[in-house]
């Protein structure tokens, strides 16, 4: 049977039929290719991962086990944390007593047996077209005609549409790591004290932060916003200190101070004057300032213009 017994008529009419049949059967047919719907949904699976590569992860523990030498404050400032949140998560009525082995939580909010949502797997819309078109005789007629054009927009349709494929997290499901949530917003820092730079941090020498020379009572200013968390002279080798908090990514630290001008809890900006410069635990008047991510202290030279200093 050929096209000119299924579709008698003009040589236009059975162009337009072949057309039709062409269109079908390579609908149906496999060619290798995956469907627009599985393409689509793997770049948005490699953008959504290249975005995460590029994180850097917590690497904190879920816990700690308190140490000779240790106190709630130090414990709080290593991991970056406020002590008095780890205090109220542990059930310690006095932060300044606390026992060797102890088990102190750090994320007492992370669930243990949850786990990360797993990827919804794309499937691809089902056509429902048979493998093989069933050829009807159609006499030719301008009805027949009109038939044609419908069937041919519905393929259209069926196969130029790109239909959007939005993952699916499973209800109730966290991340064990703090930082998968994304990074805090970029902050904006600043000098906290004037004065001739004499002191660099060193990873390897084991040195935290700088040291700012200057004189007794020069002003000591917030480097970035946010909360101050500690402020007093529990932590041994600090004298009068201040910590700042500024998310949940970074703190500062501000040491050796003759007078801190600000409480715990109390809420900072930028620039804000919060202590006299002093000699504190320290042999000269100096400040001893530290940047912490995550607890872990990294270079205040990434984050100050310590040129102009």
């Amino acid at each position: 049977m050929n096209i000119k017994t299924l579709y008698p008529g003009t040589g236009r009419n059975r162009i337009i039929a072949l057309l039709l049949m062409t269109t079908v059967s390579a609908g149906c047919a496999s060619d290798g290719h995956r469907a627009p719907v599985y393409e689509r949904a793997e770049a948005e699976k490699n953008a959504a991962m290249a975005k995460n590569s590029q994180r850097e992860k917590d690497w904190r523990p879920k816990s700690y086990v308190v140490q000779k030498g240790d106190t709630l404050y130090s414990i709080a400032f290593n991991y970056g944390f406020d002590y008095h949140e780890l205090a109220e998560s542990n059930g310690i009525r006095d932060p300044s007593v606390i026992s060797i082995g102890q088990e102190i939580r750090l994320f007492p909010g992370r669930s243990k047996t949850a786990t990360p949502a797993a990827p919804v797997e794309a499937k691809p819309i089902e056509i429902l077209v048979k493998e093989q078109p069933k050829l009807v005789k159609y006499p030719y007629s301008e009805a027949a005609m009109a038939q044609i054009d419908k069937v041919q927009e519905q393929v259209a349709k069926v196969y130029l549409s790109k239909p959007e494929v939005k993952p699916v997290s499973q209800p109730g499901a966290t991340s064990d790591d703090s930082a998968d949530v994304g990074e805090d917003p970029a902050l904006e820092w600043s000098l906290p004290a004037q004065g001739k730079l004499i002191g660099q941090f060193s990873e390897s020498a084991n040195r935290k932060g700088i040291d700012i020379a200057g004189k007794l009572g020069q002003p000591v200013m917030a480097s970035a916003n946010g909360k101050v968390v500690y402020s007093g002279s529990g932590l041994r080798g600090y004298g009068k200190l201040i910590i700042i908090k500024h998310n949940n990514t970074y703190l500062s630290a501000y040491a050796h101070n003759d007078k801190i001008l600000v409480k715990e809890g109390q809420s900072v900006s930028r620039g804000q004057k919060i202590a006299e410069m002093g000699n504190t635990d320290a042999s000269q008047v100096e400040l001893h300032f530290e940047v912490r991510r995550y607890g872990k202290p990294v270079d205040p030279a990434k984050y100050l213009p310590l040129g102009k200093s």
